[in-house]
């Protein structure tokens, strides 16, 4: 009989969203995390590519090591500046003009603290991750009553904020692997 509670338990706490959300790992969380290895190791603050799915799309980041990873995905109205300003490895100057001069409406902005990846319900003191994507701003901390949300339409505006963040984390380290 113990053991049947201990097991039910066990399976409530783990089905729990609060808690399971706290510590299910999204699909960015290894891609960040490789992705700030790969800068790491280059020593770099900072990357721009062209995203060769989505033509004329950029992607470009800020790496601030064991803090924060910004990063930004934009259709850019003049790509042949982006293009040499990437064939010159002046990529945090991408990463302003994707920031500031993107064709509207085409802007992905990601905010990732810790450069884990995106966290749908962070734990304790964690702090929340943000995205901006078509003109919307998202605060993922767990907390989508303050936000005039359901907790359904929270959990799709984050999964559609991880597989783009996700599919921008793999631009940019293509970009890195393939500048050796």
């Amino acid at each position: 009989m113990f053991r049947r509670c201990v097991l039910a338990l066990a399976a409530t706490l783990t089905c729990s969203p609060g808690i399971a959300g706290a510590q299910e790992s999204s699909k960015s969380g290894d891609l960040a995390r490789q992705l700030a290895q790969l800068m790491d190791a280059k020593k770099l603050d900072s990357i721009a590519g062209g995203d060769s799915q989505n033509l004329g799309t950029y992607v470009a980041a800020l790496y601030f090591p064991g803090s924060e990873l910004l990063v930004v995905s934009a259709k850019y109205a003049a790509p042949p500046l982006l293009n040499e300003k990437i064939g010159n490895k002046e990529y945090r100057e991408v990463y302003i003009d994707l920031n500031s001069a993107s064709v509207p409406g085409s802007k992905m902005l990601v905010m990732d603290l810790n450069a884990d990846g995106l966290v749908a319900r962070p734990a304790g003191s964690q702090g929340a991750d943000n995205c901006e994507m078509g003109g919307k701003a998202f605060s993922f901390d767990g907390e989508w009553k303050k936000a005039k949300m359901s907790e359904a339409d929270y959990d799709k505006a984050f999964a559609a904020a991880d597989a783009a963040y996700s599919h921008a984390l793999e631009v940019l380290i293509n970009q890195l692997k393939s500048s050796t």
